[in-house]
């Protein structure tokens, strides 16, 4: 383990968002579990000196595989994105109901590990669940456990992230009399990275589909792609979907920033709701990442975005690689949660460990 850098068990890691944000900041990464394995393949190729377990951890067996992993360890922060499905079907009475054990799970692990401080990131929409009856349970037990505990829904483009995606983020500290400020944003809307300036520099394959593996065609051409390019050599995850031609007709036809509504009449009529035919506007961070239902598309060329494209529009520097198939791909880089914005909360969250 690296000495003074404190570590982190990540829970639900997916490929590894929120641990390269808090690797970013300068966090020690012991553990990432997940259940799901080609997400875990891309996690572990990029985070080479941290561990990862494939698990369960509504099951007694996966808290005993994590002892193991991390050995003599402390574990200082805890951070995670469970999925919270259940709550909308069982309701906060039902709070401790079985469709809900992957919550559960992360705050049985906060109370066997007693972290210094934990991170949960969700939806907005678990805010006001319930009338926020269920926020507020959640709220309730871990200030049983001594944790001085916030939440704040943020918006990842104000951290530079080029990208407006909002997440619910839970903040907890042990012992700790102070409840934790979130960081001050970096960005507006009157410099929000744009998508323009997320991807311009990367190539247009207009006349191929391009390869998981391939070349730089030019110099980066702003601040935001030299930090994303940093030392990489290589261009990774750059390849289109081979589109049929009359899909890229209909794509051609939807001007920067459009969607559906500005489609001549009888065209395009196989999809007809809100994201369908979406341009992302080149002026503006890009709509959330979705997890490849190819309903948005590139701001200039016909087609969906590359998973590079993305990975940028989710702040992943370009020497981060994404493993298995395109859909599995897809998922793993809109499932993540924005590497920036990660970052900025591990980078605040110092300021009271240091403490």
């Amino acid at each position: 383990m690296t000495k003074n850098k404190y570590t982190v068990l990540d829970l639900f890691c997916g490929c590894g968002g929120l641990s390269k944000g808090f690797e970013m900041a300068g966090y020690n990464i012991l553990l990432g579990v997940d259940f799901n394995e080609p997400a875990l393949r891309t996690y572990a190729y990029n985070h080479k000196e941290s561990k990862i377990l494939q698990g369960d951890l509504s099951v007694p067996e996966t808290f005993e595989k994590i002892d193991k992993l991390i050995g003599d360890n402390a574990i200082d922060v805890i951070i995670g994105g469970p999925p919270c499905q259940g709550f909308s079907l069982t309701g906060p009475r039902n709070f401790d109901d079985a469709r809900n054990k992957l919550y559960l799970a992360m705050i049985e692990t906060v109370r066997r590990y007693k972290p210094r401080a934990f991170m949960i990131e969700n939806v907005p929409g678990m805010a006001t669940l319930y009338k926020g009856e269920v926020k507020n349970e959640i709220l309730k037990r871990f200030k049983k456990m001594n944790y001085s505990i916030t939440c704040k829904i943020l918006c990842s483009a104000d951290y530079g992230v080029p990208q407006i995606r909002k997440r619910l983020v839970f903040i907890g500290l042990r012992d700790h009399k102070d409840e934790f400020e979130f960081p001050t944003p970096s960005h507006t809307q009157d410099n929000y990275i744009t998508c323009e300036q997320a991807i311009s520099d990367l190539p247009s394959l207009v006349d191929n589909i391009g390869s998981d593996v391939s070349d730089y065609i030019m110099e980066p051409l702003n601040e935001y792609q030299r930090t994303m390019r940093g030392e990489c050599k290589i261009l990774y995850n750059h390849k289109a979907v081979s589109h049929k031609q009359f899909v890229k007709d209909i794509i051609a036809l939807v001007p920067d920033g459009g969607n559906w509504k500005d489609l001549p009449d009888g065209v395009g009529e196989s999809r007809k709701f809100h994201m369908a035919w979406t341009r992302y506007r080149s002026d503006k961070p890009s709509r959330t990442i979705d997890t490849g239902h190819r309903n948005n598309f590139h701001y200039k060329w016909n087609r969906c975005p590359t998973v590079r494209e993305s990975a940028r529009l989710q702040s992943f520097p370009d020497d981060f690689v994404f493993l298995g198939n395109r859909g599995q791909q897809d998922k793993q880089v809109g499932n993540a949660v924005p590497c920036f914005m990660a970052k900025a909360i591990g980078l605040q969250l110092l300021n009271y460990l240091n403490q």
